[in-house]
């Protein structure tokens, strides 16, 4: 006969997270709707627009080079998901706190302040590249950045960030992890056994859903029974926040509370990113599962950039100030891309280099 849960309990033992009758899992979602926008300086909005805007010229850039055929392999392309990024990693601290993402990371990395010239000559495969051109587009890594890939396996990333929270806790460094994954890894086992170890051990973990609304191609309301996924933590007690991830405000005002919460030594938390990718899925997808009107209307009404210049002007910016900020980007931009033409591309002997961590 089987023993009662009474019986089984040890009553040396620690009291477990999901015997906490005082946890309250929607407390995040309530701090995030009484202040949902990070009260920012004039500079620091300044800085957001700038950072926003060199990714989407970033983008737009490779998107030019994909098609020249300058990029080869799988490309995936960040245009309207800029706030995400950006009004999260502006809140890390970058000298403890480490990020690992999915494929589509190039973003990630500018948002990071690293070197679009590296980043674009790893796009086109140059020895300069930040992977020495062996990752391309979907496997960029940077340990001195803290910046842990760039995984082409869907879901990946989430069970690797865990064992870098795992680091965190382990070292005592006060360090977080910052991990990214989008509406479709969101339906991958590793994801819940991850956020499970996440809880029980309670590490220092922010789980990041970039909710795009389309995963490769597929709908969320096609795809997942639930389609709230800030609630996809629940059964972990792992609390959750509701956020848009169209005005970087907003994420940087809950990546404050998130971030704070982790901070604590109350273990994990997961936010929900709710933004939109203006391509395809990646460069080879056409995205006929949408309308035009629907881009547009996104483009139109939600534009992070667009969004955040219109509250610099009203704050006494001119149009001829914020002009003159796009045309040093796209000339950051554009010398980027001419650095990674003219780099050679990596000798053949680098292709048994960085296989294993030691030698053997």
């Amino acid at each position: 006969m089987a023993k009662s849960a009474k019986t089984r309990k040890s009553p040396a033992r620690k009291k477990a997270p999901a015997e906490d009758l005082d946890f309250v899992l929607h407390s995040l979602q309530e701090a995030h709707e009484k202040s949902p926008k990070y009260d920012a300086s004039d500079e620091e909005m300044l800085h957001f627009y700038e950072q926003m805007l060199l990714i989407r010229r970033f983008e737009e850039k490779a998107g030019q080079l994909y098609g020249l055929g300058l990029i080869g392999g799988f490309c995936h392309l960040y245009i309207g998901q800029e706030a995400v990024a950006i009004g999260l990693q502006s809140a890390l601290d970058n000298d403890r706190d480490s990020v690992i993402t999915g494929y589509r990371d190039h973003g990630h990395m500018l948002a990071y302040g690293i070197d679009p010239k590296v980043i674009m000559a790893e796009l086109t495969g140059r020895q300069a590249g930040i992977s020495k051109g062996k990752g391309g587009s979907m496997h960029m890594f940077s340990t001195e950045h803290k910046f842990y890939g760039g995984h082409g396996i869907v879901g990946a990333q989430v069970a690797l960030g865990g064992g870098l929270a795992l680091a965190h806790q382990y070292n005592e460094d006060g360090g977080l992890c910052l991990a990214y994954f989008g509406d479709g890894a969101a339906n991958q086992g590793q994801v819940y056994e991850t956020m499970n170890m996440a809880s029980l051990w309670q590490l220092p973990i922010v789980f990041v859903v970039e909710n795009n609304q389309y995963a490769m191609g597929t709908s969320t309301a096609r795809s997942s029974a639930e389609t709230e996924f800030y609630r996809r933590g629940t059964a972990f007690r792992i609390p959750g926040m509701d956020v848009n991830g169209m005005d970087v405000l907003e994420v940087r005002g809950a990546a404050e509370i998130a971030f704070r919460h982790v901070r604590e030594g109350n273990g994990p938390v997961l936010i929900e990113c709710n933004t939109y990718r203006y391509r395809g899925h990646s460069m080879s997808d056409p995205a006929k599962y949408r309308t035009r009107e629907e881009v547009q209307d996104y483009r139109d009404t939600k534009d992070p950039i667009e969004g955040l210049k219109k509250v610099l002007i009203e704050k006494g910016k001119s149009e001829d100030e914020l002009k003159a900020i796009d045309k040093d980007i796209r000339k950051t931009v554009s010398e980027a891309a001419d650095f990674a033409e003219n780099s050679p591309e990596p000798e053949p002997g680098e292709l048994y280099t960085d296989v294993l961590v030691g030698e053997y």
